[in-house]
């Protein structure tokens, strides 16, 4: 909790830090990769970089956390920084980066907004930042604890068992290793690759099969220089450096009824939720809607009506923005996913996964029949800036 003389500061001065917010983010990361160009090279992403979502996202993150400390709500709270957390997880993130990001974020807002950053306003916003990444360092600490390794030594060498294709621009790898830990249906790992310029990118992908012991899934669409690298040189019998899963869109332990929403390749966490559920023949009711631009482009096709199918009290709706020579009927439907003719029981818990504006479109459907927001969960390929949006 903030102090009251910095919960007042951060008050008066929130309008003006929230309208430079941007700026100040900007100038971070290029001030930071100036002085620490292995950070852009070997850990941040710098597809995200170039194309300003990481700034952005990090900005709203920073607003939205400093504005509930002037109106608390610890759910809210909890909502932001668990996804971050586990992201920083994922990446074997250290308490000791935190200072990195500390020099350069006051410096950058020490030049972007000049005199009017007091000695006052710099102990009140440093106190947010530190409330902030204390909280992560705390909720991280936690995670690896739960994963059972040391902070910041969650990467491991795994072999590629088997290379599917799944469609004609996405492939599975089931990856074997020694001892692998299970993991929650719904949950991530990160993929490190040593890219021909030298750099060492990393990407999240959906373990996409049920936590069987042994083995690991996941399925890797078409899409930017990581996958595209996996793709084009990942085979059977090769290596790659993982980290154990972590992630926070997983299934909890009840009977709620289940509504699983997916377009293109976010329907990797669905899927392993799916097999998890017909694995442990899991009675409750589970609708599955996924929405693709045509059968032929659909991921685990096949293997998602087999799930279906093995379910007791599950029905699928599918819509496809084209059908080809097919017709409508049976769960195949034309055009883009609407749950205007959808059922949903009452107390049920939806789960999103796809392109932010198809989850964000679902979302304000789910809200006007109904579900409650916080049945409402969802997972973000690439940083996040649904959570720091109002409720």
């Amino acid at each position: 909790m903030l102090s009251a003389t910095a919960t007042e500061t951060v008050r008066a001065t929130l309008p003006a830090v929230g309208a430079a917010i941007g700026d100040i983010t900007a100038l971070f990361y290029r001030r930071m990769f100036e002085a620490h160009p292995e950070l852009e090279r070997d850990l941040f992403n710098r597809g995200n970089q170039r194309q300003g979502q990481q700034q952005q996202a990090l900005a709203g993150a920073i607003a939205a956390f400093a504005a509930l400390q002037l109106e608390p709500d610890p759910a809210r709270v909890e909502l932001i920084l668990s996804r971050i957390a586990n992201k920083h997880a994922s990446l074997g993130i250290e308490p000791a980066q935190y200072e990195i990001v500390h020099t350069y974020l006051f410096q950058a807002i020490a030049e972007v907004l000049g005199a009017a950053v007091t000695p006052e306003v710099a102990a009140a916003w440093d106190e947010v930042y530190w409330l902030m990444a204390e909280t992560l360092i705390a909720m991280e600490a936690e995670l690896y604890r739960a994963a059972g390794v040391a902070p910041g030594a969650v990467w491991r060498t795994v072999r590629v068992r088997e290379r599917r294709y799944e469609s004609a621009d996405t492939v599975s790898f089931v990856l074997t290793g020694d001892a692998l830990p299970t993991f929650a249906p719904g949950q991530y790992l990160s993929v490190a690759v040593r890219l021909p310029d030298g750099a060492r990118q990393i990407r999240q992908y959906s373990l996409s099969s049920a936590p069987a012991a042994g083995d690991w899934r996941i399925t890797v669409k078409r899409a930017g220089e990581v996958s595209n690298f996996v793709l084009d040189n990942v085979f059977e019998g090769d290596t790659l450096q993982v980290t154990t899963p972590f992630g926070d869109l997983v299934l909890p332990d009840d009977d709620a009824p289940l509504l699983l929403i997916s377009a293109g390749i976010g329907c990797t966490p669905m899927m392993g939720m799916l097999a998890h559920l017909a694995d442990t023949g899991d009675p409750r009711p589970v609708s599955v809607l996924h929405a693709d631009r045509a059968l032929s482009s659909h991921a685990h096709r096949a293997e998602l009506a087999e799930l279906v199918e093995r379910l007791p009290y599950a029905v699928m709706h599918r819509w496809y923005e084209e059908l080809g020579s097919r017709a409508p009927g049976a769960g195949l439907l034309a055009g883009r996913a609407d749950l205007g003719e959808v059922a949903i029981a009452a107390g049920t818990r939806a789960y999103l996964c796809g392109p932010l504006p198809f989850m964000l479109g679902m979302r304000r459907a789910l809200l006007e029949r109904g579900v409650a927001a916080a049945d409402i969960h969802y997972e973000v390929f690439g940083p996040d800036s649904w959570a720091p949006a109002p409720a």
